[in-house]
């Protein structure tokens, strides 16, 4: 019998522990896939678009942030106002507007129609990122809506949701003024509960519905305004005024 059998049975156990090594560091490897490259534009101030972008991280999208703002993105993907919210992405030649679940993203990106993109207008209440602990579980009908490259428009998903919108009303809420971008016609507040539009207090971008009612606010201001829904079922602010 060989003197270095000993010896043999040491190498093979070292090279079954190598061996066992790179087969888990294979799998960890393949565990870490990098995640769908998706890029978005939002204003720095709003805290649910942040929350969308959490949400799509969370659902294998690598996100990179541009914290400038959408106005000029959403026009150069030629998307039109009547579908616009509070953020714009691309991904995978895709242009995305606004709260656009991760689900119909990986969706799209499957099933590779022509079109331009997706689209959620507004900002409905229990989309992704408009979905958090504040509202209490509430959740809106919505729908995401698939852009052709014509201008035409068609459902993408229907979400039905678990009651209805509240209907707009004309009661005044407390307010603090954050932010005013009078190019993009919006303010930002941080304001109490909205009664008209069920919503709890938080800070949100609002659309100036007249350009005009950004002209005698400035930040740090304490006001009290009128906010509603408009027709594509955003949030936009039809009075605002000096708290008294």
């Amino acid at each position: 019998m060989s003197k270095s059998t000993p010896l043999s049975r040491r190498s093979l156990v070292i090279g079954g522990f190598a061996l066992a090594a790179t087969a888990a560091a294979g799998v960890h490897a393949q565990q870490k896939k990098p995640g769908i490259p998706l890029e978005v534009w939002k204003d720095p101030s709003c805290g649910c678009c942040k929350d969308w972008v959490d949400h799509m991280q969370a659902n294998g999208f690598a996100v990179k942030v541009h914290e400038t703002g959408n106005n000029a993105v959403r026009a150069q993907l030629g998307i039109d106002m009547k579908y616009a919210s509070c953020h714009t992405a691309v991904v995978g030649g895709y242009a995305l507007e606004g709260h656009v679940p991760a689900r119909e993203v990986h969706r799209l990106l499957k099933e590779k129609p022509q079109a331009r993109g997706l689209a959620v207008p507004g900002m409905p209440i229990g989309s992704p990122g408009m979905d958090g602990p504040a509202y209490g579980g509430r959740q809106d009908a919505y729908d995401v809506v698939l852009l052709g490259r014509d201008g035409d428009a068609k459902v993408y998903q229907h979400y039905r949701g678990t009651r209805p919108a509240v209907a707009d009303g004309a009661d005044m809420t407390d307010g603090e003024v954050r932010k005013v971008d009078k190019e993009a016609g919006k303010v930002t507040l941080r304001h109490g509960p909205i009664k008209n539009l069920d919503m709890p207090p938080m800070t949100m971008v609002f659309k100036a519905t007249d350009p005009k009612l950004l002209d005698t606010i400035k930040p740090g201001d304490k006001v009290r305004f009128v906010a509603a829904r408009d027709s594509g079922g955003g949030f936009v602010v039809n009075a605002i005024e000096p708290a008294r």
